[in-house]
C-alpha cells in the first residue's frame, strides 16, 4: 500500500525540482487539497495510478512556479492582449470536437494545439528555431497514451500536433472536470459544483497569454476555445472574457451519456484497482443533468450570447454548419477556409477510425431512463 499523497511533499518536490518557491495566489490550494483528500480516501489507485496522479501533480506544481518567475522575468506578458471570440462547450461526444476543428479553420482565429497544452512552458534550452522539442515530446506521449488505453482511438481522435481542449490548462489550476472523468474522486467532484471557478479561469487567460507571446504571429488574432467542462463554469467564463460567445452543440443525451461513460472507464482504468462500470453512468448522468439545468437558466439571462449546432446537422452537412456558425460569430468565410475544411474532413474520415463499441447498460444505464432524466433538454433542444 502506497503512502497517502501528501500536497506539502508534492510542492516541496517541485521547489527542488525548479530551484522555485514562489507559486503565486495560494488560492489553488483549495481545489488541489479536496482533489488530493479525495485521492487518499476515494480514489483506490493503482500502482500505475499512484505514480501517474503523483507526477501529474508535481509536473503542474512545477509549471506554476515557472509560471510565476515567467511573468517576473518577462513583465511584457502581462500586456498581451487576448481576446476569445468564443467558447464551444456542450455535453461530451456531442460533435463539439469535429465543430472545433473545423471552426479553427479561419484565419482570423487561433486556437489550443495538443503539444502546447503538455507543454505549455519553453524547455530549458528551448530557442524557438524549427520545430518545438515539445512537439516530439506530445508525440511520444501519444504513443504511450495509444498503447496504455488503446480504445481511446476509437473514442476521440488524437493529434499531437493538431487542436486539443484547452481545459487541460485548467487543470493547472487543479479545476477539471478531467480528473472526475479518469480517476475516482466524487468527493472532490462534489466540491467542485459550488466552488467559484474565476480564479481558474483568470489564470487560464495568464496561460493564452503565454502562449500568444511564444508565438507573436497569434497577435491579431481571436482565440476559439473548446471543451465541456466550460459548460459547468459559465459564470466564471462570461467574467473573465465578458465579449465571449457560446457555441452549444446538441445530441440526445440517450446516446451521449453512455459513449461518455464508455470513455471515462477506459480513462479511469489505468488509475485504479477497482473500476466498477455500473456505477460510472449514473455518476455522469447526475452531473450532467445539474449542469445542462443551470445553464438553462443562464440562458434566459444571457440569450443573445448563445449559438446552437445540433450533431445531426454538423454530421449531415458539416461545412454548411461551419459556415453557418461563422456568420454567427461574424467571422468572414471563403474560398481558403472551405478548402482547409474539406481537407481536414477528408484526413479524418470517420471510417478511418475504430468503432466505438459499448452498451448503455453495462454502464448502469438504460435508454427509457435516459429520455425520462433529460427530458427537459431534449424538449427544448431536440425538438423540432
Amino acid at each position: 500500500m502506497a503512502d497517502p499523497i501528501s500536497v506539502d511533499a508534492l510542492m516541496q518536490q517541485a521547489r527542488n525540482e525548479t530551484d522555485l518557491d514562489d507559486f503565486g495566489d495560494p488560492w489553488f490550494l483549495e481545489p488541489l487539497n479536496a482533489l488530493v483528500d479525495s485521492l487518499n480516501r476515494e480514489g483506490e489507485l493503482s500502482e500505475m495510478g499512484y505514480f501517474i496522479q503523483t507526477g501529474n501533480i508535481s509536473k503542474y506544481l512545477g509549471e506554476r512556479l515557472r509560471m510565476v518567475q515567467l511573468f517576473k522575468d518577462h513583465p511584457e506578458i502581462a500586456d498581451e492582449e487576448v481576446r476569445v471570440r468564443a467558447e464551444i462547450v456542450g455535453l461530451p461526444r456531442t460533435g463539439s470536437t469535429m465543430l472545433h476543428r473545423l471552426l479553427a479553420c479561419s484565419g482570423e482565429l487561433t486556437s489550443t494545439f495538443s503539444w502546447e497544452l503538455l507543454n505549455p512552458l519553453p524547455f530549458p534550452g528551448e530557442t524557438g528555431d524549427g520545430p518545438s522539442p515539445r512537439i516530439e515530446a506530445a508525440e511520444q506521449m501519444t504513443q504511450i497514451y495509444l498503447a496504455t488505453m488503446p480504445e481511446i482511438a476509437a473514442i476521440h481522435p488524437i493529434d499531437p500536433v493538431g487542436y486539443e481542449e484547452d481545459v487541460l490548462l485548467l487543470d493547472r489550476s487543479f479545476i477539471s472536470t478531467g480528473y472526475a472523468t479518469m480517476l475516482k474522486v466524487p468527493s472532490y467532484d462534489a466540491f467542485l459544483l459550488d466552488f467559484d471557478q474565476t480564479p481558474a479561469y483568470r489564470e487560464l487567460k495568464d496561460w493564452l497569454k503565454i502562449l500568444q507571446w511564444q508565438a507573436p504571429s497569434r497577435r491579431g488574432k481571436a482565440w476559439l476555445l473548446k471543451s465541456p467542462h466550460h459548460l459547468t463554469a459559465l459564470p466564471a467564463l462570461f467574467a473573465v472574457f465578458p465579449d465571449v460567445k457560446v457555441v452549444m452543440t446538441h445530441r440526445t443525451p440517450v446516446q451521449t451519456v453512455p459513449s461518455y461513460a464508455s470513455m471515462a472507464a477506459a480513462l479511469t482504468r489505468p488509475n485504479t484497482d477497482n473500476l466498477v462500470p455500473g456505477v460510472i453512468g449514473p455518476f455522469w448522468v447526475k452531473r450532467f443533468r445539474r449542469s445542462l439545468g443551470e445553464v438553462v437558466a443562464l440562458r434566459e439571462k444571457h440569450p443573445t450570447r448563445f449559438i446552437d449546432a445540433r450533431y445531426q446537422d454538423v454530421q449531415r452537412d458539416p461545412v454548411g454548419e461551419a459556415k453557418r456558425v461563422y456568420a454567427a460569430l461574424d467571422l468572414p468565410f471563403g474560398p481558403g477556409e472551405e478548402a482547409a475544411m474539406r481537407s481536414w474532413l477528408e484526413e479524418n474520415a470517420r471510417d478511418r477510425h475504430p468503432a466505438h463499441h459499448y452498451t448503455a447498460e453495462e454502464f448502469g444505464l438504460t435508454p427509457e431512463a435516459l429520455e425520462a432524466e433529460f427530458a427537459f433538454y431534449i424538449d427544448a433542444f431536440l425538438k423540432n
